[in-house]
């Protein structure tokens, strides 16, 4: 009794003070242990109280890997029934892409007659429609068929054979068909790739007549650069996007076919540019000094826009083209003989643009198999060779 008496009493307001700070002072490490306890433990460690809440608390704690489970099943079955085949498109895309960086257009001056002034390299006037090259061809060509899901079902379930759990029958009854299959996709393919090579290199191969200071010197269509100054005979391809200079016809203006390019079977007029068109002599063209300056390249075949300038005479000669002033690669001549000046050429012609990619046509059976009724189109038309007969003057 007499050790519980304190020695030196202590007043009661100092008593409630201690206890008031005692008790704050727990209470805000209780909170801060109840923060931190639950902020790192909530989906771990969760407090139960009696038997029954240890029940409804266990079966909350299974909830979230069962929800993650969940997840992952729908995830794996959009994968399966597509999710692949666009995750492979978009990686060759983007590979695509940084394969091939587009180059920015830009508007070009062009002087007559002189490649040499070209302020930028601008690509080869060669034509190509090849799909594949060598080192691509048979990637590209099951690529082409396994991106068809029953296609690529048909592959799972023959190599699933070479299991001992999973085997059915004899591998030949699987491997034998889909073999079959794939050598006919492959001999079409590489058939249809030498067809396209052949047709490329004989239009790489035509000759033009070029215009030099020495004379006339023949070139192939492939080795034609912006600046050159092209002669294009009567019933004779145009090889690049030129603008139209001179022309033996004594108006100053001939006719084109442009079937090849926009399907239409009418003839278009276009004008020479009416500077060039008053000189006595083709030679005279080298003569002068003059340039065209040309807007960058696009796709609309209709319109065009840009300027020549002659900036020997006094006072110096500017003229606004259009697009009668233009000769559009793979359309025809089909009056008289033209001259023009090269300003596009290979990837950047008007006809080039707007040309898509060669590729397979499957028939409205697709959602079945694909391997039935795949019939591949070759790009382009043979160029039709007959002329409306007319009396024109041809250069001498």
């Amino acid at each position: 009794m007499a050790d519980q008496i304190p020695l030196h009493p202590v007043p009661r307001s100092a008593q409630r003070r201690a206890a008031y700070y005692s008790s704050a002072s727990a209470a805000q490490r209780h909170n801060r242990y109840q923060v931190e306890d639950e902020s790192s433990h909530l989906d771990e460690m969760p407090l139960m109280m009696s038997e029954e809440g240890f029940e409804n608390d266990e079966s909350d704690y299974h909830t979230l890997p069962r929800a993650r489970i969940s997840q992952r099943k729908r995830g794996l079955e959009w994968f399966i029934c597509g999710g692949w085949k666009f995750l492979c498109t978009s990686c060759s895309d983007w590979l695509i892409n940084i394969c091939r960086r587009k180059k920015e257009l830009k508007a070009r001056t062009v002087w007559l007659g002189c490649p040499e002034k070209c302020e930028e390299k601008y690509p080869k006037n060669a034509i190509k429609n090849q799909k594949y090259n060598i080192f691509t061809f048979i990637p590209g060509v099951l690529y082409e068929q396994f991106k068809f899901f029953l296609n690529l079902y048909f592959l799972v379930v023959s190599c699933s054979q070479f299991v001992p759990a999973l085997k059915i029958g004899y591998l030949y009854t699987y491997w034998a068909p889909l073999g079959f299959v794939l050598t006919v996709t492959v001999v079409r393919e590489a058939v249809d790739e030498y067809r396209r090579y052949k047709r490329d290199k004989e239009m790489n191969s035509q000759l033009y007549s070029k215009l030099t200071v020495r004379g006339k010197v023949q070139v192939k269509s492939s080795d034609i650069q912006v600046g050159d100054l092209i002669i294009v005979e009567k019933n004779q391809r145009i090889p690049s996007d030129m603008v139209f200079l001179r022309t033996s016809e004594k108006t100053g203006s001939c006719f084109i076919r442009t079937d090849q390019l926009d399907g239409e079977t009418d003839w278009k007029l276009k004008v020479a540019v009416s500077c060039t068109q008053r000189l006595p002599a083709l030679g005279d063209l080298f003569s002068i000094n003059a340039y065209v300056y040309a807007q960058k390249p696009q796709l609309d075949i209709h319109s065009f826009e840009g300027t020549f300038t002659r900036e020997d005479s006094d006072p110096a000669v500017h003229e606004s083209l259009s697009i009668e002033n233009t000769l559009w690669a793979s359309t025809v001549v089909a009056s008289g003989t033209v001259i023009g000046v090269v300003i596009y050429t290979g990837k950047e012609t008007r006809s080039v643009m707007n040309t898509s990619n060669p590729k397979n046509k499957h028939s409205p059976g697709e959602t079945g198999s694909p391997w039935i009724g795949q019939v591949h189109s070759l790009p382009g038309r043979k160029l039709s060779g007959w002329s409306r007969p007319e009396n024109t003057e041809e250069w001498g």
